[in-house]
């Protein structure tokens, strides 16, 4: 076990009941996650798997694909990268942040 892993059970010990800190999201940014959320359902159901099929494919919970495809923002990425292994679409991954136009841009402003 790491030094991590320790200090890990050593907070949990000395303060079980502290409480991780939330993601807050804006509507609009719910409203992303939601959609998400939904393109995950239609891919399940064009390729007609049911959510025991994927949840077991998937190695999560029935429960937490539920949450997935509802776009909980409490739902985490290995679980959404597991799903999408499953469609297949596991290379979409790497589409998500590919384009960052405007830290280009920041990058060229600091070149000149």
């Amino acid at each position: 076990m790491g030094i991590l892993y320790s200090f890990n059970v050593y907070l949990y010990k000395t303060y079980p009941n502290m409480k991780t800190k939330r993601a807050i999201l804006l509507p609009k940014h719910q409203r992303i996650l939601e959609q998400f959320g939904e393109n995950i359902k239609l891919a399940r159901k064009r390729r007609k798997l049911t959510t025991i099929q994927v949840s077991e494919r998937a190695d999560i919970n029935r429960k937490t694909l539920y949450e997935m495809e509802r776009g909980n923002p409490k739902v985490s990425m290995g679980a959404y990268f597991n799903v999408l292994r499953v469609f297949g679409l596991q290379d979409d991954f790497l589409k998500l942040a590919a384009d960052d136009e405007f830290g280009r841009k920041l990058q060229d402003l600091e070149l000149l």
